[in-house]
This record gives C-alpha cells, sequence and structure tokens, in this order.
C-alpha cells in the first residue's frame, strides 16, 4: 500500500487529499471518505487513518480530504450543506488519479453521511453510499430523542429512584419542563422549515436517498443519540420508513460503540461491516 497527497482545484481554491492505492487492487471501485465536521480529513482519533488504510489493504483504493476552509485546503469555511461542489471537485480528482476507476462508494460519518445524501443523486459515478451516524438533527428531534432515549431510561437507574425518595426530584415539574421544551422546540422547526424555500437539509437528504439507484450501507452505532434520531425519524416518518426499507438499502448496528467509533473494537467492527458490504456490491455491480 502507498499513500499519497492530491492538490487540486474546487473554484479558485486549492483543496488537500491523500490516496490510498492498493498495489493489488482488486476493485476498480474506490472510496471517497467525506468528514463530518468541523474536523479535517484525519478525523476523531485518527479513524479515517485507520479505516482508510485498513480498505486499501483489502484491495480498495480510497481518497479523504478537506472541504475548503479545513485542514489544509484554502478557501471559506462552509456549512455541511454547502459541499456539493467540494465533493464533486474530490470525485473527480480521484478519477484522474486513478484512471482505472469506473466508480466511487461515498463513506460520511454524522453531517458528512447527510452531505453525501444530498450529493450521490447528481452524480452518476457514484456507486455506493455508506453512511454512519447520519446528522438529521432538528431542535424538536433533538428534545424527543432525549425524553425517549435518556429521561425514559432513568427510570430505570437506582441513583434515579435515590433522588427521587430523598427529595432531590420534582417529577411533576420536570415533566412540565420537558412537555414545554419538545412543544418550543416543535415550533422551531416549524418555523426555521417554513423560512427555507428549497426544504430542509433533511428534505434533500431523502431526495437523494430516492434519487440514486446506488446500494447503500447505514451504519448506526448502538450508544450514540444522533444514530438514534435517525433512526426515530424513520420509524415516524411515513417517506423516510419507505426509502430505508428498500431493498438496496442495508442497515446494520454497531454494537458496542459510540459517535465515532473511538475504540479500536469499534472501529474494526465497523470497518469490518464496510469491507464486506463492498465486497458484496461490487461484485453485484460487476465492477
Amino acid at each position: 500500500m502507498s499513500e499519497r497527497a492530491l492538490s487540486f482545484r474546487c473554484g479558485p481554491d486549492s483543496l488537500i487529499g491523500i490516496l490510498h492505492e492498493s498495489p493489488r487492487a482488486t476493485t476498480k471501485t474506490g472510496v471517497l471518505i467525506i468528514v463530518g465536521g468541523p474536523q479535517y480529513r484525519v478525523g476523531s482519533h485518527r479513524q479515517f487513518v485507520l479505516m482508510a488504510r485498513s480498505l486499501a489493504e483489502r484491495g480498495c483504493p480510497v481518497m479523504r480530504f478537506d472541504y475548503r476552509g479545513m485542514g489544509d485546503s484554502d478557501g471559506a469555511v462552509r456549512t455541511f450543506d454547502a459541499v456539493s461542489a467540494d465533493i464533486r471537485a474530490a470525485v473527480d480528482a480521484f478519477f484522474n488519479a486513478q484512471p482505472n476507476l469506473s466508480g466511487v462508494v461515498l463513506w460520511g460519518l454524522c453531517d458528512g453521511a447527510s452531505a453525501a445524501l444530498m450529493y450521490c443523486g447528481d452524480d452518476a459515478r457514484v456507486k455506493g453510499v455508506i453512511i454512519a451516524n447520519p446528522w438529521v438533527r432538528t431542535a424538536e428531534s433533538e428534545a424527543r430523542t432525549y425524553l425517549k432515549h435518556y429521561y425514559l431510561q432513568r427510570l430505570m437507574q437506582g441513583s434515579f429512584w435515590r433522588k427521587l425518595l430523598t427529595g432531590g426530584f420534582n417529577p411533576a415539574k420536570s415533566a412540565r419542563e420537558i412537555s414545554a421544551s419538545v412543544a418550543t422546540a416543535s415550533r422551531a422547526s416549524n418555523e426555521t422549515a417554513a423560512a427555507s424555500p428549497d426544504g430542509s437539509y433533511i428534505d434533500r437528504m431523502l431526495n437523494g436517498l430516492k434519487a440514486t439507484d446506488a446500494p447503500v450501507l447505514v451504519l448506526l452505532s448502538d450508544r450514540d443519540l444522533t444514530a438514534r434520531e435517525f433512526s426515530d425519524l424513520c420509524a415516524r416518518d411515513r417517506k423516510w420508513k419507505s426509502a430505508i426499507g428498500r431493498s438496496r438499502v442495508r442497515v446494520v448496528s454497531v454494537t458496542d460503540a459510540d459517535h465515532t467509533f473511538s475504540t479500536r473494537a469499534a472501529l474494526d467492527k465497523a470497518t469490518e461491516h464496510c469491507a464486506t458490504w463492498l465486497e458484496q456490491a461490487v461484485r453485484a455491480s460487476g465492477k
């Protein structure tokens, strides 16, 4: 395996990427890692470096890069819902650096996963998408998720009941505060959606998922509230439930994993799921 730096343009700005090449490449499909922000191409606890090297060792070329305004790339900082031009420039650079490529799989974590879904339906070169703990947070979903997956779980903890019995917790007051928080968050989410003529970024994610014919792997950490928010959205929203239930979409729970797969065991599990899925997806596509 070899690694080399790439410099490529996105408009007037220069972007930096790292290409992981394999001398025994077994596929013509590469993996483009789209980072979740705000962070650069190395990732939390070097997760993107470690995953890229592991996949390249298995015969799959991988590229990771910095958006404009992040890491070593030029330009102004931008939000995850405004990086489609950066992703397209990175795909172009990947193909230029690896002339034998026939397609790419987008790999994204958190809002990098959100960006991947918003982009994938607009580029025929995208032959697959891997999204890990996708970001679909709104003020309302955050309040509901904490209520469902945190406060209700507290009822099962001895410390909660000790606090209640000793007078350190007022259940009526807490219930009123939670109800008010959810109601306020709901109003804020509705106002934000109404103010956006192009629809919310979550709508754009759904549209991208529906527009692409590429297979999709969804990795959800079992100890992550962001993953729970995504699962809850897919369970309660008819359109998301339909889209995520299509045969080309596979959802996998990564056990004992937090948001960034911070332990080596969790990262290895996630990487293994990706490698297995990539092999199956590439074999099915004949590439």
